[in-house]
């Protein structure tokens, strides 16, 4: 697989420290990173990744509607020809306090390979990556 990446934040949300840290830490370790920015569709990050060529689609999102900005996107990709992209999100991706073993499930029902709940390192990221597509 190649290393493309794209990156972005979800839906109408504009926090944008996390998706730079990340974006700097991929990139130092070989990875070439297309950051689409802030309050992106989901058509925005497929489109993205199809010009780009990309292996991974990674998302972030803080103000906790990932769960609703998130949902349909394994179709949306299947439908843009592009079935077997990995699929990341993480962050605060549901608001209130939830029971993160029933967030991540919901996720990864969705469709998404890889679920990072608040906090994760990013050494946690780089290591699925590496696992995912060298």
């Amino acid at each position: 697989m190649n290393k493309n990446i794209v990156i972005g934040v979800i839906g109408n949300d504009v926090h944008t420290i996390g998706k730079q840290l990340l974006s700097y830490a991929m990139r130092k370790e070989g990875y070439s990173v297309n950051d689409v920015g802030v309050s992106v569709s989901q058509d925005e990050l497929i489109n993205a990744a199809i010009e780009t060529n990309a292996s991974v689609i990674m998302i972030v999102s803080l103000y906790g509607h990932a769960e609703l900005d998130c949902r349909g996107f394994r179709d949306k990709c299947i439908e843009a020809g592009i079935p077997g992209i990995k699929l990341y999100v993480g962050g605060n991706l549901v608001v209130g306090q939830q029971e993160w073993n029933d967030v991540e499930k919901r996720f990864l029902d969705m469709g998404f390979d890889r679920v990072a709940a608040p906090g994760t390192e990013i050494s946690l990221a780089l290591s699925w990556l590496k696992e995912d597509i060298g």
